[in-house]
């Protein structure tokens, strides 16, 4: 792969366009503010990150976490971007955009997940592995549908969708991003019938061929000819950087604040990054303030730096194998020995006590008992849409979404666009009306 292909500013379902048109605005960073002002990244204001949404204390939600990750992408971007300048010239290829097209590419990595979280995630999963819609796996594969799409659902994947899929009454190639960011934003670039043990995809049956225009436009490698695997695009790999380096370190804080840690336990953990005259340094500089919330924010602060400025060396230091397509593996992964121990430690800690927390298995209990009736109901009601009752609810699914697609495999993912969009409160509000528990003011 080369560098003046991979950075493309042709927007996807508008390429007739490309170059007609000039902005003081960059293409890349009319990509951010389209995201910025769009409906789909509002509604991320009230999905669940990973703690329930807040009362009287503040957590990040997938909002608030997006935003953060943008501004890391944006930081990892510029580092890698002034390298490569230096390296090549400015002249090969527009290496200073790249901050650019991380930072939007961050904005949108979680716009296609569904409420609550993963457990969102895991519940349409379960469904379809599992519980109701097992009976409809026969039907989706005689017609030639992959049913891998439903049991391995995959919020990567429905961004993807959501991205670049024509809805009804909206326009041709979707939010119409440039190439290079949509390319950002696919962390398996492959489908679902190749996810292996891990279940993850990058891209539904539906835009499969719109992940190969992306792939071919910028020359993305093809690692395995015969499954459709590709090689990540390179930027992909801060994009990831960006995320894990958030939720790691902002889960430690939102743990704090909601008594999941004391603050002994998380200042140890924050603590770790660091050693010999900069532990001491960064030490002298937490107690000149007694707040632990701030000591815990300037702790933050500087770990959020130590990554970056880890990440964008790593990514430097092994551009050849990105480029290749050879790379193995995340750069956090490849940090230096003290900072890695630490994230370890980090992730450590929140397998045993955040992920476990009782607060957090409540939403996805509760996630899985909501996603499995909504998705029962409107499944029931897409497949029979003369039945009385279906009419009713079939009023309830917006216009963009095709309820009149003819295919089992389209039925479904209409019911999985329209749920996957709903906010935690719309979902819960809606599961209420539909089993009788609510009703509106009369």
């Amino acid at each position: 792969m080369n560098w003046t292909q991979l950075i493309s500013d042709k927007r996807f379902g508008m390429e007739e366009y490309h170059d007609k048109r000039h902005h003081e605005r960059t293409d890349f960073q009319r990509d951010y503010d389209r995201l910025i002002f769009s409906s789909p990244f509002r509604r991320l204001q009230n999905k669940t990150q990973v703690f329930p949404l807040p009362g009287s204390i503040f957590v990040h939600n997938r909002l608030t976490h997006s935003l953060e990750v943008s501004c890391v992408g944006r930081s990892l971007g510029n580092n890698v971007g002034r390298a490569l300048s230096r390296k090549y010239g400015q002249e090969r290829a527009n290496f200073l955009e790249i901050g650019s097209i991380v930072s939007a590419a961050c904005l949108a990595h979680d716009m296609g997940n569904p409420p609550f979280g993963h457990s969102g995630e895991r519940a349409i999963s379960a469904y379809f592995f599992e519980g109701k819609g097992m009976k409809y796996e026969q039907e989706v594969r005689c017609e030639g549908g992959r049913w891998e799409d439903f049991v391995h659902f995959e919020g990567n994947a429905n961004a993807i969708r959501l991205l670049t899929h024509q809805f009804i009454g909206r326009r041709k190639g979707g939010f119409a991003l440039t190439y290079s960011t949509l390319a950002s934003i696919v962390k398996y670039p492959y489908p679902s019938s190749q996810s292996l043990k891990k279940n993850k995809f990058g891209f539904f049956q539906t835009e499969e061929e719109s992940y190969k225009r992306i792939a071919n436009e910028l020359g993305i490698l093809k690692i395995d000819e015969s499954n459709d695997r590709y090689a990540r695009y390179p930027l992909v790999f801060l994009v990831e950087a960006a995320d894990d380096i958030c939720y790691q370190i902002m889960d430690i804080e939102d743990a704090h604040k909601l008594h999941i840690l004391t603050s002994e336990e998380a200042i140890e953990l924050l603590l770790g990054f660091f050693a010999g005259d900069k532990l001491a340094h960064i030490t002298r500089i937490m107690r000149m303030v007694d707040d632990v919330n701030e000591q815990l924010a300037y702790l933050r602060s500087s770990i959020i730096g130590l990554l970056v400025d880890e990440c964008s060396r790593v990514f430097i230091e092994h551009e050849g194998e990105f480029l290749n397509g050879t790379f193995e593996g995340s750069l956090i992964e490849r940090i230096e020995l003290q900072s890695r121990k630490a994230y370890e430690a980090c992730s450590a800690m929140a397998y045993e006590k955040i992920y476990k927390a009782k607060e957090v298995l409540d939403i996805e209990l509760a996630g899985y008992h909501i996603f499995s009736r909504l998705i029962d109901c409107l499944t029931e009601a897409v497949m029979n849409p003369d039945h009385a009752y279906s009419k009713l609810l079939l009023q309830r699914i917006p216009d963009q979404y095709d309820a009149k697609v003819t295919t089992i495999y389209g039925k479904i993912q209409c019911v999985l666009d329209y749920i996957s969009g709903m906010t935690d409160v719309y979902a819960l509000d809606l599961y209420r009306k539909i089993t009788g528990m609510s009703l509106p003011a009369v």
